[in-house]
């Protein structure tokens, strides 16, 4: 595809070659992503700073977001896509602050999220990712190297949710124009919260999709709420047409997301890692610490890029909460279970259930 898509999709093995794509991109220093029209500001948040200066000299770095305001952060005429996204504010934000995007001028979006989940980050305490397509690095730098095709347009939205004014969000869309090849899918990704999940029952993390396409990844912010081991649910993909039993089914939380016991290493501490692929990168420790307490939070991303799910006509993917009780007994557990599921699919999407309130997605 890489080689399809005249430029865009570059790694090693091509980065050598020629494109006629242009290379644009958007930021408070330049909104619309004109050519020659960047670092042109006489106003924003740095002009006291370059009082001295004047024009040129990171006048506009970033912007602040009102009260309930929705700002387009990007509107591009296509075709082309989004290769890179940088941007970085105060860490209470990243569940104040919603992030949409539109295709091809649809109406509902194809992304809603809120910031901080988008970028493996759900908790609102930094934690540092080291992925192929998400990177978040010190001291809060976000960054998405989905790529992110689009034939006619693009729309990228911030919406802020709270009474308070949101200062000093910083950001970077970087994008080319160039052709989109017919098999090119829209890229879609999707919040669900089960705060508790209700007892016996799953967490939903994807529904109602139809159409072609393939699911890429997962992440998941999951707070426990008994002792002991909570990872023993699988996770289940229903493809094209699956009603009671799915065509896919793990074996277990920590197996999905690349580990194994518990991740367990060494005994009785948790071993934190994250990869290319896949990571469980944050543990929020509860009590005095010890890895069976209640209240601990996680942090943990699958992306299903070497092995992507494919689905030709629908696509549900659920997981179960389970943990132990006396017996040798599962325990169906009422945890705190947040999920943003990524995947590419053909447009029209069905349009996304309705995101939870300010309230519904604190972090408490």
């Amino acid at each position: 595809m890489s080689e399809a898509f005249n430029g865009l999709g570059v790694g090693l093995h091509n980065i050598s070659r020629l494109s006629k794509a242009k290379t644009r991109s958007i930021s408070a220093e330049n909104f619309t992503g004109a050519k020659g029209a960047a670092a042109m500001a006489t106003e924003g948040t740095g002009a006291n700073a370059a009082r001295d200066l004047g024009k040129g000299w990171k006048v506009s770095p970033s912007i602040h977001i009102e009260p309930r305001q929705t700002v387009v952060l990007a509107e591009i005429e296509g075709p082309g896509a989004i290769q890179h996204i940088w941007n970085t504010v105060a860490p209470d934000w990243w569940r104040k602050l919603i992030l949409r995007v539109f295709w091809d001028g649809e109406e509902t979006p194809s992304i809603e999220t809120p910031l901080g989940d988008f970028f493996c980050n759900g908790w609102c305490q930094r934690c540092n990712i080291s992925s192929a397509p998400i990177a978040v690095n010190p001291a809060g730098g976000f960054n998405s190297y989905w790529e992110m095709p689009f034939r006619k347009s693009a729309k990228i939205t911030l919406e802020n949710l709270t009474e308070d004014l949101c200062r000093g969000y910083y950001y970077q869309v970087t994008y080319a124009l160039t052709d989109v090849p017919d098999d090119a899918a829209y890229f879609h990704a999707q919040f669900r919260r089960s705060n508790p999940l209700p007892y016996a029952e799953v967490h939903t993390l994807l529904d109602g999709v139809k159409g072609q396409g393939h699911y890429v990844g997962t992440y998941l912010a999951w707070q426990v709420n008994n002792t002991g081991w909570w990872g023993e649910g699988e996770i289940k993909f229903y493809l094209d047409g699956d009603d009671e039993y799915p065509t896919i089914a793990g074996t277990g939380t920590e197996d999905y997301f690349g580990g194994a016991w518990n991740f367990e290493h060494p005994q009785g501490q948790y071993g934190i890692f994250s990869t290319a692929y896949l990571g469980m990168p944050q543990v929020i420790m509860s009590g005095d610490g010890g890895m069976y307490r209640s209240q601990q939070r996680h942090g943990m991303y699958r992306w299903h890029i070497p092995d992507p799910i494919r689905f030709e006509e629908d696509l549900k993917v659920t997981i179960q909460a389970l943990g132990w009780r006396s017996g040798g007994r599962y325990l169906p557990l009422q945890d705190d279970i947040s999920s943003t599921a990524f995947w590419y699919q053909a447009e029209p999407h069905t349009p996304f259930p309705t995101l939870p309130d300010k309230d519904g997605l604190e972090v408490i």
